[in-house]
């Protein structure tokens, strides 16, 4: 089972998603609290993938045309971080 932690900047930014965004949100939390993010390779509709420069070590996960979760695994504490829900801005705020 792995926990998730989301950063305050996240949270804050899933009260002004879309209804549909945020139903693939949780969809996203269930698959990963269950299997990890191993799981989340298996569904190649979301594209998992990691990400480069400025955001070197973190994935990030596609939940619509538009808005991505960006997120780090922490494998020492069975722990995923979701840093940001973004609307497919990857610079750093």
């Amino acid at each position: 089972m792995w926990l998730i932690y989301e950063h305050r900047r996240a949270v804050r930014q899933l009260g002004s998603i879309p209804k549909d965004i945020l139903k693939r949100y949780e969809k996203w939390k269930d698959i990963v609290s269950i299997s990890g993010p191993e799981g989340l390779r298996l569904i190649k509709g979301f594209h998992d993938e990691s990400l480069r420069g400025e955001w070197k070590g973190c994935r990030s996960f596609r939940l619509g045309l538009k808005y991505r979760v960006i997120y780090k695994i922490q494998r020492d504490q069975i722990l995923v971080q979701v840093v940001n829900v973004t609307a497919h801005d990857y610079r750093k705020k």
